[in-house]
């Protein structure tokens, strides 16, 4: 253990600083940032666009503070929902000392050629660190192709990575740490998260949407948290989910309520491990009809769309 006195002294500096994981869907960022956070903060699901909201995390060590920012990916926009979640990756990007691009080597590399990720990398000034993720699953043709990439277009030697086994991640944290600037931490030295208690709440209770269900479903499904009452035992949490359609409200419950009640089980018991308290959890459906594509809808939801989208 080091001294605590070392922390003041002039030969050994705080170094603090904002880390962007930006990169397009389905390249691993959350799961990247669960792994540097030692702590399950942001949702995963192995389908794409799982990550809607920025996730703020933070990982603070006897002289580094990092604060990471999981962002939504990079992705071409359809409706005024997806505007907001680029709208989010383009602000954690503004914001970062650091920038990390996570590349997935098992989709095509023509993906992150495309406008949408040279533009998000130009509204940041930060030095970029790239790292190449889900090396143990992709071709080993296609890591050097993106180890390439990242050499002749951005100037940048990539880290490769599995954040999933944790391969090659200490190896990154030391980059991040010589990268970040020199700076008093920002927050108490235990915190692991930004967000509120019940944004992670209903966050859990989306991404079971995400393994319960098909096809269109859970991207139709925004969730809300309208009661927490910690004061009981067990705390009772009340959760409305949200669907486009009255006709996605019956396929959320399921024949004689036997989906929803999976849904409940299954996200009670995450929240449990969450909370480390037991959990009475209430969830109701409602539908809020179009709700991707208005604006009143999102703001009520906690999204924030630019003012300068249509």
């Amino acid at each position: 253990m080091n001294d605590p006195d070392d922390t003041n002294s002039p030969s050994v500096p705080l170094r603090t600083g904002y880390v962007a994981l930006v990169g397009r869907p389905n390249a691993g960022k959350s799961t990247l940032m669960n792994a540097l956070v030692g702590e399950k903060l942001s949702i995963v699901s192995p389908r794409a666009q799982t990550t809607w909201q920025r996730v703020t995390g933070l990982r603070t060590t006897d002289h580094h503070q990092m604060i990471f920012l999981d962002t939504p990916g990079l992705l071409e926009v359809k409706d005024l929902h997806q505007r907001a979640m680029l709208g989010a990756a383009h602000e954690a990007l503004r914001e970062a000392d650091v920038v990390v691009l996570l590349l997935d080597p098992t989709r095509p590399l023509e993906e992150v050629r495309r406008t949408v990720v040279t533009e998000a990398l130009s509204e940041s000034t930060a030095q970029v660190i790239v790292a190449i993720n889900k090396v143990d699953s992709a071709p080993e043709e296609r890591v050097n192709e993106a180890a390439r990439w990242s050499l002749e277009e951005l100037g940048v030697e990539p880290h490769r990575i599995s954040a999933r086994t944790g391969d090659g991640v200490a190896g990154l944290i030391r980059a991040l740490e010589d990268a970040l600037p020199e700076g008093p931490f920002l927050y108490p030295a235990d915190d692991l998260a930004m967000q509120p208690v019940r944004f992670f709440v209903a966050e859990f209770v989306r991404e079971t949407v995400f393994e319960l269900y098909d096809e269109e479903i859970p991207y139709a499904v925004a969730t809300q948290v309208e009661e927490f009452r910690e004061g009981q035992d067990p705390i009772y949490i009340g959760v409305t989910v949200f669907v486009e359609r009255k006709s996605q409200k019956g396929i959320l419950i399921g024949s004689k309520g036997r989906a929803i009640r999976e849904l409940g089980m299954r996200s009670r018991q995450k929240i449990e491990t969450f909370l480390g308290r037991p959990v009475y959890l209430d969830l109701w459906v409602k539908p809020l009809a179009g709700w991707r594509r208005k604006r009143q809808a999102l703001a009520r939801l906690g999204y924030h769309v630019p003012e300068d989208a249509p």
